[in-house]
Parts: structure tokens; C-alpha cells; sequence
């Protein structure tokens, strides 16, 4: 945990062309032993660090989700809500996860890998909610795709200043604007033969 830890603060703040095996060892006061006793190169260390990140998000959104009971509006509301809050709660996650992934081919691959599978999930939970007319139909996968896509490029734009409402308005507005594509998915499927 200290080289990922020492990982994030060195990404997170100095960034790719700031992040190195002996400034990471250095960091977390460790001997470059044990660093490639747990990784084989930097860029593992700092996959590694991404699927860290990716994984205390979706379990707080998971649990953000569970908190909105029933109700689709409250639980995408609580999901952005929580998304938007794990990047501004530590602005090092957001570097790593929507700046830093871009600079780097493992990690970026790392991202794009993860990017799919988001997709995937939200486009099984989607079908599993509300009932896939045909298996074949692509538009939910579309829909997610535009959620994942566009949810990534929001807090990149907002992060950056370039969107420049309050966290409640983006949590509010991006919630709106997914459930209606949500609901004009429902209807293109819908005209479907």
C-alpha cells in the first residue's frame, strides 16, 4: 500500500513525466527491492494504482446506488453524485484517472479496458431493469456508452473550469440529461420491428 500511495501523490501532483521507480521508492521511504518484489515496472505500479482507484470508486458507488432505494432517479442522482465526489474529495484520483491515463499506454489501455466493461455493467443493469425487447438491439449498449463517454469528458470539463456551475448543478443536470437519454432509448427501441 505505501508504493501505491506514493504513486498517487507523485501522479496525482507531478504527473506522468514526475513519476519515477526511485522517486516512488524514495516516497514511500522503501528500498527499490521491494518495489519490483510487487511490481515488475512502473507501469504496472501505476495499472495498479488505476485499478486501485477504479475499485474504491465502484464500491462507493455501488454503495451510493444501494442508498437511492428504488428509485432510478435517486440512484443515478447518488452515482454522479458520488463519482463527482471521489475526484474532488482527492484531486490526485482525477489526475490519475481522467488526465494521467491519456499520457500513458499501459494505463491507457488500462482505462479504455475499463471504460468497456463500465459500459457492459450499465448496459446489463439497464436491460435487467427494464427488459430488453431484443438481445440484438444495440441501443443500450449505445446509451452507455455515451453515459460512460460523456460522464469521463463532464468531469474532465468541469475539473478544468471550462463547465462553471456548482457541484450541485452538475450532479442535477447530468442526472437529468441521462435520464432522458435513457428514456429516448426506451422509445427508439421501442420502434423498433
Amino acid at each position: 500500500m505505501l508504493l501505491l500511495d506514493a504513486a498517487l501523490e507523485l501522479l496525482g501532483t507531478a504527473g506522468w513525466s514526475g513519476t519515477t521507480v526511485r522517486g516512488v521508492c524514495q516516497s514511500a521511504r522503501l528500498n527499490p527491492r521491494y518495489f519490483y518484489e510487487s511490481f515488475d515496472d512502473l507501469d504496472a505500479l501505476v495499472v495498479g494504482l488505476y485499478d486501485h482507484l477504479i475499485d474504491q470508486l465502484g464500491a462507493e458507488v455501488l454503495a451510493a446506488i444501494d442508498a437511492g432505494g428504488d428509485d432510478p432517479a435517486a440512484q443515478l442522482h447518488n452515482a454522479i453524485d458520488r463519482v463527482v465526489g471521489f475526484v474532488t474529495d482527492d484531486p490526485r484520483r482525477a489526475r490519475v484517472l481522467y488526465v494521467e491515463a491519456l499520457g500513458n499506454e499501459a494505463l491507457n489501455k488500462r482505462r479504455m479496458e475499463t471504460g468497456h466493461a463500465i459500459v457492459a455493467t450499465i448496459e446489463q443493469f439497464t436491460a435487467a431493469r427494464h427488459g430488453a425487447k431484443h438481445t440484438a438491439d444495440q441501443i443500450g449498449m449505445i446509451g452507455a456508452a455515451i453515459v460512460v463517454g460523456g460522464t469521463s469528458e463532464l468531469i474532465i470539463s468541469w475539473l478544468d473550469g471550462r463547465i462553471g456551475v456548482s457541484r450541485e448543478q452538475l450532479v442535477d443536470d447530468a442526472t437529468a440529461l441521462f435520464l432522458a437519454l435513457g428514456e429516448a432509448a426506451q422509445r427508439v427501441a421501442g420502434t423498433r420491428p
